[in-house]
């Protein structure tokens, strides 16, 4: 059973995180809100894992809440 890696697997995290923001230079928010949906399937397919699948998904969803401001 694979398990979720969350630490930096890349050897230059900075390179990888220039290159995600490129991609979306120049797009409307629609248009990155696209390209964010079609790598994220891409990628899950490549995972290929439901598990660690839904372990991101989880994941994602926590350090969601976490950023979002408290309302009241």
């Amino acid at each position: 059973m694979s398990a979720l890696v969350t630490e930096s697997r890349f050897s230059d995290p900075d390179r990888a995180y220039r290159a995600l923001i490129e991609a979306h230079r120049g797009l409307s928010d629609e248009e990155s809100a696209a390209l964010n949906s079609s790598l994220v399937l891409i990628l899950a397919n490549h995972i290929g894992d439901q598990a660690v699948l839904q372990e991101a998904l989880a994941l994602a969803k926590q350090t969601m809440e976490q950023t979002q401001p408290a309302s009241g």
